[in-house]
């Protein structure tokens, strides 16, 4: 809901009342209005309150205060084992659950100093770019829906509910999968998903195709995003904008490129980039990273190595389920691993990983045991939404819902 306010009183701004501090006297005695964005408005994605300073309907200020999830994950994390937060993080950037796992699950195997086999490495791919997909299908079509072109979120709906057959039949669960664990996964990949994986693959391609035609030439499409929000390379790395976000604004950096993990570096992809950086360009981006997921989905499934899907650390990881229900010292090891959690080493990390928002990154300080003594997360739908301010201003109001979908944020990291 967009509520009109006058400036008569500092009252009118609520938490965000120092902005006014920085309006001079002539400018409250002019015509100047400001009206409060959201937090309840469908373009905000989620609990976004944008309040903006109008001169007619050009912006001259506009101030995101964010904070109204009251998540307080980094806060549980450090009361938690380290394996019990990770339903935590599906919360995180809730439309790309199986990436935020991965994250997190690297981060801490950082720490222990664990490298996962082949084809624990192999599987942990799969999960992330199919996150990928996932997630940019959604922005892509809320992107296009909050501009007016509703066919287009119906054909990335289709597709997602496809994504989430998949989901469903890896992990159990189609929203929040859980489905890693600290050292490897809940399970292997069951039988049926490599063909089911591929047939979506083969069907997607078209469908994507077509939504490029809807798209990218589209006079409406081209009119509204073209021009607007433009994020200047200089802009973006001093915002540390990550992900799709930066490259629209053509600085090559992807985690995934810049600092390999998981064996990225053993697969062949691209990664775009814009030349402009403006909303049209992290548009195009986008619809070029689903491709690029699709050629490194195809390459995982041709190099699927066999073997374990965990590491091996007796002492850490427990002892497999017909064992603990037949053998006395198997059963102990299982209790103990369950309820005192890994014995992490004193010290402290950072891991980031390349998710669909951004470069997504844990700190972890140590202390020993099986709890983090501190946790703190680089959400980058956060860091990202830090770049209104700069932008907005001398946009329209209308304006407004293009450059938030451009961005592609979500609500769940940004209040984590």
């Amino acid at each position: 809901m967009v509520t009109p306010h006058t400036i008569e009183t500092p009252d009118t701004l609520a938490r965000t009342a120092k902005s006014l501090e920085t309006i001079n006297d002539s400018e409250l005695l002019g015509e100047k209005l400001v009206i409060n964005m959201g937090p309840s408005h469908p373009a905000t994605h989620g609990v976004l309150r944008i309040v903006l300073e109008l001169d007619g309907e050009i912006i001259t200020k506009a101030i995101p205060d964010i904070g109204y999830l009251h998540r307080g994950d980094e806060k549980i994390a450090e009361n938690m084992q380290f394996n019990q937060f990770v339903p935590y993080t599906d919360r995180l950037d809730y439309l790309a659950p199986l990436a935020n796992n991965v994250a997190y699950a690297l981060a801490v195997e950082k720490l222990m100093g664990w490298e996962l086999p082949p084809r624990g490495k192999a599987i942990r791919i799969i999960a992330c770019e199919v996150a990928r997909l996932s997630s940019h299908l959604l922005g892509l079509g809320a992107f296009a829906m909050d501009v007016g072109a509703t066919t287009v979120f119906l054909y990335t709906f289709t597709e997602r509910e496809k994504l989430y057959n998949l989901i469903e039949l890896l992990t159990g669960a189609r929203f929040t999968t859980s489905y890693t664990r600290i050292g490897g996964q809940i399970r292997d990949l069951p039988d049926g998903f490599i063909p089911a994986l591929n047939k979506f693959l083969d069907e997607f391609v078209p469908q994507l195709n077509e939504l490029d035609r809807l798209l990218t030439r589209n006079r409406i499409w081209v009119d509204r995003t073209k021009g607007l929000g433009v994020i200047s390379k200089e802009d973006a790395i001093s915002f540390a904008l990550t992900g799709p976000n930066i490259r629209g604004s053509g600085i090559d950096y992807d985690v995934r490129k810049a600092r390999p993990y998981l064996d990225y570096d053993k697969y062949d992809f691209d990664v775009p980039i814009g030349t402009v950086g403006d909303a049209y360009d992290r548009y195009l981006v986008r619809i070029e990273e689903m491709r690029q997921s699709v050629n490194i989905l195809r390459q995982v499934i041709q190099k699927l190595p066999d073997g374990p899907i965990a590491v091996h650390d007796p002492k850490n990881m427990p002892p497999h389920k017909p064992e603990v229900l037949m053998k006395m010292e198997e059963l102990i090891h299982h209790f103990i691993i369950h309820t005192e959690g890994i014995d992490a080493p004193v010290g402290e990390v950072y891991f980031g990983a390349e998710n669909p928002k951004g470069e997504l990154g844990f700190y972890i300080n140590s202390k020993g045991g099986g709890v983090p003594y501190r946790l703190k997360i680089r959400a980058p739908s956060f860091v990202n939404l830090s770049v209104l301010p700069k932008i907005l201003p001398g946009h329209m109001m209308s304006d407004v819902v293009a450059i938030l979908g451009s961005l592609d944020f979500v609500m769940g990291e940004c209040d984590r």
